[in-house]
């Protein structure tokens, strides 16, 4: 039972945008995928969840994706985009209902709401709603769709695309914790990050991406290494490890490093 992708391809039009990647994720585990902007993070996320069409193939849970249809999909795995606009004056809950997918168990909705500190603002209309905390209440609408993160034996998973980029270092903590608590209980959760340093306090496995067609993928020690990271963003930066915190990664030098070849 895994996610496993091979010899990935994403192309809009002329424009390549993802060739040859190789990618997979394990349950019970968080896989976060970095790597500098426009390097294909979430075509990647995009591919291996089966909402973008592309060539290779994406198996999960031994099961190749391609055939499946979307309400199959929507059972095994719950995709949170980067945004998610709404034009009707949809309520919080009404949001979060969706992702019960026909159940009428809304004691979920609530429970989720309170998971990602959103309890209180259920009759609250969505669009009044402050970035972070739509992405927050997106957050809990996905996390109703797979409730339970192993349902019969088979894991379940979360896709979570750039989930804390609009939140507080305490509401960053917080959905971290979400996901890693969803993989603790057997669930498998795939997330693009961009922050270093929460990847590292959260991940198990860390795949980085650069320019969508080379992916290093290792252990949070093997694959952030400065080495990697300062060809990868093209800035010199040192991987450092603090007592009793792991690793952190500083920028140490305000220039642009002449060379972006992947070590």
């Amino acid at each position: 039972m895994a996610l496993i992708a091979k010899n990935i391809g994403v192309r809009v039009g002329k424009k390549v945008l993802l060739q040859g990647v190789t990618f997979d994720a394990q349950p019970g585990a968080v896989t976060a995928i970095v790597g500098p902007s426009g390097a294909g993070k979430s075509t990647l996320l995009s591919a291996v969840s089966g909402d973008v069409p592309y060539s290779g193939r994406v198996s999960l849970n031994g099961q190749d994706i391609k055939p499946l249809r979307a309400s199959e999909l929507a059972q095994h795995r719950a995709v949170l985009a980067q945004a998610t606009p709404l034009a009707f004056p949809f309520t919080v809950f009404e949001i979060v209902r969706l992702g019960l997918q026909g159940h009428a168990d809304t004691e979920i909705a609530a429970c989720a709401l309170q998971k990602v500190g959103m309890a209180g603002f259920e009759g609250q209309y969505y669009q009044s709603l402050s970035g972070g905390e739509k992405q927050r209440v997106q957050l809990a609408r996905v996390l109703c769709q797979v409730w339970q993160p192993v349902e019969d034996g088979v894991p379940r998973w979360l896709f979570l695309d750039e989930p804390v980029s609009s939140l507080d270092i305490g509401q960053q903590l917080r959905v971290m914790q979400t996901a890693r608590d969803f993989a603790d209980q057997g669930g498998g959760v795939v997330v693009v990050m961009h922050d270093l340093n929460l990847t590292a306090m959260f991940a198990d496995q860390v795949a980085l991406i650069v320019d969508g067609t080379s992916v290093v993928q290792d252990s949070v020690a093997k694959a952030l290494t400065a080495e990697r990271l300062t060809a990868a963003y093209g800035c010199d930066l040192k991987v450092s490890e603090a007592p009793m915190s792991g690793f952190f990664t500083l920028p140490q030098l305000a220039r642009v490093c002449p060379t972006r070849e992947l070590l």
